[in-house]
């Protein structure tokens, strides 16, 4: 694959927020649902969620950017450059020697390189039987069976859900039930592959299942990131003398302290009250305040506000 930060277009130190910002909007425009038919836009929409995989995770992205990891999550190949010359010529000091392990030896001889010659011998040795059947053994030529099919899923989830964690069960196409865990940090649209899930491969591997994650919109609660944003109604009393205010969050109601002559429109933090997070952490909820106002009912209040107004006017 391609360098996940191309892919996303993104820059090296792009921040968390700019590499989610890119793949949701490569998500939304490549998403199978609206592309009907396309395979490029497929194939870019898998190429999106492959990057996200790894820049979206921080230990991930690290091991990328500190090469020990390719474009595909594999670890990258290390180690043979501290394999010394195998005698003769041919192979430079400290290096692996290729072009003299390559001349082998012949048939009946020291210095040829036909099959069963010392480079087959060192290759197959080193890389597995796959080399000696592609220089020229019994599996010359011949392809590896083909992968299954690709198939897109999605999943609803409530914001309970995600704060929980919580075990759900999935129908993916086929009539295949599985159970998933919703992931932490997870963000809505986001493509998660669940390997071997998809459509059979005949002699080959199955392919994997695209499932779409749909976060259900909350009554009370906006989501924002891991963060998520709330107006909490506060009685006109309690915000002129301040004191503690019940807040509901995701697992409960929590007691909040407010100061005297709280106004409407005001922003209080609550820390780790929003979705997990990666990490393990859990985001914030901010509770922005909106007074209530006195009913028509409540004559002492409204006495007092008639009293103030005449005084005004007076």
């Amino acid at each position: 694959m391609r360098n996940p930060y191309d892919v996303l277009g993104v820059p090296k130190g792009a921040s968390e927020a700019d590499i989610k910002k890119a793949y949701r909007k490569l998500a939304k425009a490549y998403h199978p649902d609206r592309n009907a038919g396309d395979t490029k836009a497929k194939d870019r929409f898998a190429e999106a969620n492959s990057a996200y995989e790894i820049l979206g995770d921080a230990g991930k992205r690290g091991q990328f950017d500190r090469g020990e990891i390719d474009g595909d999550g594999k670890p990258r190949a290390s180690g043979f450059e501290g394999f010394g010359g195998f005698g003769g010529g041919g192979g430079r000091a400290g290096g692996f020697g290729f072009e003299n392990a390559a001349r082998g030896r012949g048939a009946g001889g020291p210095g040829g390189g036909g099959p069963g010659g010392m480079g087959d011998d060192i290759f197959s040795h080193l890389f597995g039987e796959a080399f000696r059947a592609g220089a020229g053994g019994a599996g010359a030529g011949q392809r590896e069976p083909a992968k299954g099919e690709d198939v897109a899923a999605e999943l609803a989830v409530t914001l309970e859900q995600v704060a929980s964690e919580e075990k759900l069960r999935l129908s993916l196409p086929g009539g295949r039930d599985v159970d998933v865990v919703v992931p932490r940090g997870v963000i809505d649209g986001q493509v998660i592959r669940l390997r071997g899930l998809g459509s059979p491969g005949g002699r080959g591997a199955p392919g994997d299942a695209l499932l779409t994650i749909r976060i259900l919109p909350h009554a009370r609660f906006t989501p924002d990131g891991a963060d998520l944003r709330a107006s909490v109604e506060v009685p006109l009393e309690d915000a002129v003398l301040g004191g503690p205010i019940r807040v509901p969050t995701l697992t409960g109601a929590v007691e909040m302290r407010i100061p005297a002559m709280t106004s409407s429109g005001r922003t209080f933090r609550l820390k780790g009250k929003g979705l997990p997070k990666k990490d393990g952490t859990r985001g914030d909820l901010f509770a922005t305040t909106a007074v209530a106002l006195p009913s028509a009912e409540d004559t002492a209040l409204t006495d007092y506000a008639k009293a103030r107004r005449a005084a005004r006017v007076g």
